[in-house]
């Protein structure tokens, strides 16, 4: 079990990762042409969350690699998770079926390393 927990918080963590520095220094028109959801949101928005994902991945493998606060990791994965189900109700709203795969695995893998982290027995 305890492989698979680091297996996901290091993809997890690589994703998130990539994602916020993305959308960190990828200029805001092109996330909207590219993305189409950005729209919606102002540019310091998209900064915001860009910022809010590189948090998390690092909280997501930090506190659990260092044994230093190891319940930030859990919590960097709770954190995560929510900002997927907003994502995948976002998609939903814009009616963009196609694209919510993607944040409903994303959702699902946060609980899992949630849950393995917090869970009855903690790895």
């Amino acid at each position: 079990m305890l492989v698979f927990l680091w297996v996901a918080e290091i993809v997890l963590a690589l994703l998130y990762f990539g994602l916020g520095v993305m959308r960190l220094v990828k200029p805001y028109p092109t996330l909207v042409r590219v993305l189409r959801w950005p729209a919606d949101f102002p540019a310091w928005a998209v900064k915001l969350i860009g910022v809010a994902e590189i948090l998390g991945a690092l909280g997501l493998l930090l506190p659990a690699a260092t044994d230093f606060a190891p319940i930030l990791t859990p919590i960097a994965a709770c954190a995560l998770a929510l900002m997927m189900a907003f994502a995948v109700a976002l998609h939903l709203r814009r009616g963009e079926r196609h694209r919510v795969a993607l944040p409903a695995i994303l959702l699902m893998m946060n609980v899992f390393v949630a849950i393995g982290r917090f869970g009855p027995h903690p790895a």
